[in-house]
């Protein structure tokens, strides 16, 4: 009886310790395979709309470009990273990131406190504020900050600037995307698009679609806005962020961000605008765009 006790015992230490020591070891091994699969991550996993003027459109060979495409490619390769963007809408590119399938969202970006709980920053590489495209024969009927009341406001569900248009008493038409908006302006279906100034100003030059034009005089930032516009980045990667802003000072100090700005908007948004009459406007958060 006492040699089978001691048998037993003896078994049961066994098991204990093995399970244990291989407890350990498979601990340190997922510890090794998840140090590896970082260490030998290489490419930088962008999300980006590609249908927006000038943060990310395709241009007229097809190719995929634009001013934060091209700050993105310039990260990369100071990071010694390969690059691969994935085309969405703003809902796909927030979803791509806070889920891990990709590691920073360039959609030109609002750094502001309706992301800040879900996403880090990079700092910011551009400054603007919010202007109304309209238009032309009568500027919508829209020439003061009262007659966007009733209005028809057009852009994506949930932006800041769908947000601002809504708390304003503007009527949303939401979009999956950004095209369709400028035409839909021009034949009438809605009245206005609430953007980036000059994204707005620039883009519809560019489409080349008659009758539009940028409301004069109504000009705008909000507290939705944040400090600038700068990438979305996962919120579990903060030394992805880290090494992120320190790349995207080189480019500040060594004049490739302004050369960049200034290419595609003949302007250096680099540092925040002056000269224009931008009113301010506090939008309650439980104003949501949708």
């Amino acid at each position: 009886m006492k040699k089978k006790k001691w048998l037993t015992i003896l078994v049961a230490t066994t098991t204990v310790v093995g399970l244990t020591l291989g407890g350990l070891f498979g601990f340190q091994h997922a510890k090794k395979v998840h140090a590896a699969a970082n260490k030998s991550k290489n490419t930088l996993v962008v999300a980006t709309p590609g249908d927006m003027y000038a943060s990310s459109f395709h241009d007229k060979k097809g190719h995929l470009t634009g001013y934060e495409v091209e700050i993105a490619r310039a990260v990369a390769k100071g990071l010694g990273m390969k690059i691969q963007f994935k085309e969405l809408n703003v809902a796909g590119e927030l979803t791509a990131v806070s889920s891990g399938k990709a590691d920073i969202a360039a959609g030109n970006f609002n750094l502001s406190s309706v992301y800040r709980k879900r996403y880090l920053f990079s700092t910011p590489y551009k400054y603007s504020f919010g202007g109304l495209l309209v238009r032309a024969k009568d500027q919508s009927g829209i020439h003061s900050w009262k007659d966007l009341k009733g209005k028809k406001s057009a852009g994506e569900a949930g932006t800041s600037n769908q947000r601002f248009a809504q708390y304003m008493g503007a009527k949303l038409v939401n979009y999956d995307s950004a095209n369709g908006l400028m035409n839909d302006v021009a034949n009438g279906k809605v009245d206005f698009i609430p953007n980036d100034y000059y994204g707005l100003s620039t883009g519809y030059k560019r489409s080349k679609i008659k009758g539009l034009t940028m409301a004069k005089g109504l000009y705008y930032r909000t507290n939705l806005m944040g400090k600038g516009i700068g990438f979305l980045i996962n919120k579990n990667e903060p030394g992805l962020q880290k090494k992120i802003n320190k790349e995207l000072a080189k480019l500040q100090k060594n004049g490739t961000l302004s050369k960049i700005m200034i290419k595609y908007y003949g302007h250096d948004l680099t540092k925040k605008p002056s000269g224009m009459n931008v009113k301010y406007f506090k939008v309650p958060n439980s104003i949501k765009g949708e």
